[in-house]
């Protein structure tokens, strides 16, 4: 059985800091509180700042939780209210369906491979040096889109093989620098096209960051960069969609990246 937990966070506590700034932090705490977690598990979590004076931490895990550290360290202990809301993910699961729409949130880390980077850091310009005196082939480098136009583009061309699509923007006539959707009788380019800032699909990035911090406190430097996708989607494959809610999308999953989060739209019943 798998459940989704929404805990709430006050950010003015001394440990709630480390939590919001440290993706490592986060990712100890969430797994401090699933004691029969096992190591092929796959747990997700994310972090939505959205209100600055409380904070949620949202976490999918294949076990039932226990938050009691989190809520005595984080959150208000004494306070009334729902301090962590924990939900069986099943009835969610069961409203799925070709055709079904959603709106969504996702917090994903956009990435490349490529085997020249553009300004590598010093640890591939030694791995780049090494290679080309022994004659070897390179392997490429995982490398982080950085701008939202890249972000986005790796996001709505990977959207088929995660199971759903982004249907176009419903204005009518198009809002000011919302451009009208390739016809589907038009030519298929060779490569995918460069996204519009104001696409003309119902997706938005809502927020960017720069995660910088190393493992353990003292361990290896880990950098990557984030961004926040939210909009409506409409599912296509059943199989695939589900397979992309209970395991995640793209990398850094264990930092924070790749849960895929859904509500109802406006009207819609639940």
């Amino acid at each position: 059985m798998t459940y989704l937990s929404r805990i709430r966070i006050n950010p003015l506590r001394k440990d709630s800091r480390k939590l919001l700034s440290n993706p490592r932090a986060v990712h100890g705490a969430v797994m401090g509180g699933l004691p029969n977690h096992k190591p092929d598990d796959r747990v997700l979590w994310r972090m939505d700042p959205d209100n600055p004076h409380r904070p949620h931490l949202f976490v999918l895990s294949p076990t039932r939780p226990d938050w009691t550290h989190i809520i005595q360290d984080c959150g208000w202990p004494d306070a009334d209210g729902d301090h962590a809301a924990v939900r069986d993910y099943t009835p969610l699961l069961s409203q799925l369906a070709v055709g079904r729409e959603f709106a969504f949130r996702l917090t994903a880390s956009p990435v490349q491979n490529t085997a020249t980077p553009t300004k590598a850091t010093p640890a591939q310009a030694a791995r780049l040096t090494t290679h080309a005196e022994n004659g070897k082939r390179i392997r490429g480098f995982r490398m982080g889109h950085r701008t939202a136009a890249a972000q986005l583009d790796w996001f709505l061309t990977r959207t088929d093989r995660w199971g759903f699509d982004i249907p176009a923007t419903r204005s009518d006539p198009a809002a000011p620098g919302i451009h009208a959707p390739t016809p589907p009788t038009a030519p298929r380019p060779t490569s995918p096209p460069r996204p519009d800032p104001n696409p003309p699909y119902e997706v938005r990035i809502t927020a960017r960051h720069r995660q910088s911090f190393r493992k353990n406190g003292h361990g290896a430097h880990v950098v990557f960069h984030s961004a926040t996708f939210e909009g409506r989607l409409r599912i296509t494959d059943t199989d695939r969609f589900t397979t992309s809610l209970l395991t995640g999308l793209g990398p850094s999953r264990a930092y924070g990246c790749g849960l895929l989060t859904l509500a109802p739209l406006p009207g819609q019943q639940t």
